[in-house]
């Protein structure tokens, strides 16, 4: 595989406004995810931004930025538009989507993502679960369950569903989606294309557009879910774990 890592962002956050360029103990936001996306050493970085000050700050770094389009709708679309600027003549087969508000990710989390599309060729799209292990959480719609067909014993399995609900019924592991994805560069061409599903807008769940029209998502269980910074409260427990 000849992976390529993007990590799309933008200003525009809803609930914390200009999120990206946040200080995080002197530094932005997405200064510390590059720096996490380089550390995870799969291939090279560029970061897909929604503004012109991110693109500067990222190139004062000595990174790769590249512009794209302030109005588009999801990190996987910004994702598209970075590899077809920086990448014509498609060199690059896996496309890593690391997004811009993970700013304590473990590299070794990132290069978890690559594991299912190494295995499985098949697979079209890699993701990320943790296990549930709090009855709370299997119940809360805004945690998204998977149905993941898994062995035991194993980490990598087959997602056949995601939902808000809590999936499947009986007696066994219930798995809680970590939204990162990698996808081979014909799948990602492929999904950003798709016109909206239909349970996809029942459940307001992105993953249900590419599963919805045929295509095979595998994960990878992973022990600790990665913080994404959404809120204030988020912001604050991120510059406690990167002051450590």
């Amino acid at each position: 595989m000849r992976p390529l890592v993007v990590v799309p962002t933008r200003l525009g956050s809803t609930r914390l406004p200009g999120k990206a360029l946040t200080d995080i103990n002197g530094q932005p936001m997405i200064a510390h995810v590059w720096r996490r996306a380089i550390e995870a050493d799969v291939g090279p970085v560029v970061v897909a931004c929604g503004d012109q000050e991110i693109v500067d700050v990222i190139r004062d770094l000595g990174g790769d930025a590249v512009l794209t389009d302030a109005a588009l709708p999801t990190g996987s679309d910004r994702a598209f538009a970075a590899t077809s600027l920086v990448d014509a003549e498609g060199k690059y087969d896996v496309i890593v989507v690391l997004q811009g508000d993970l700013p304590t990710i473990d590299p070794a989390t990132v290069r978890a993502t690559l594991t299912p599309l190494a295995r499985e060729a098949h697979c079209e799209i890699a993701t990320l679960a943790t296990e549930i292990e709090n009855p709370l959480e299997l119940h809360a719609p805004q945690v998204v369950k998977i149905a993941l067909a898994i062995h035991p014993g194993e980490t990598i399995g087959r997602a056949l569903y995601f939902s808000r609900a809590a999936i499947p019924a009986g007696a066994g592991k219930h798995y809680h989606h970590v939204g990162m994805y990698t996808y081979r560069r014909e799948a990602l061409a492929r999904y950003v294309h798709l016109p909206r599903g239909i349970l996809e807008q029942r459940e307001s769940l992105e993953q249900l557009r590419a599963i919805e029209a045929g295509m095979r998502i595998d994960a990878t269980v992973i022990q600790t879910e990665p913080l994404g910074v959404d809120t204030l409260a988020d912001l604050e427990r991120a510059r406690t774990l990167l002051a450590r």
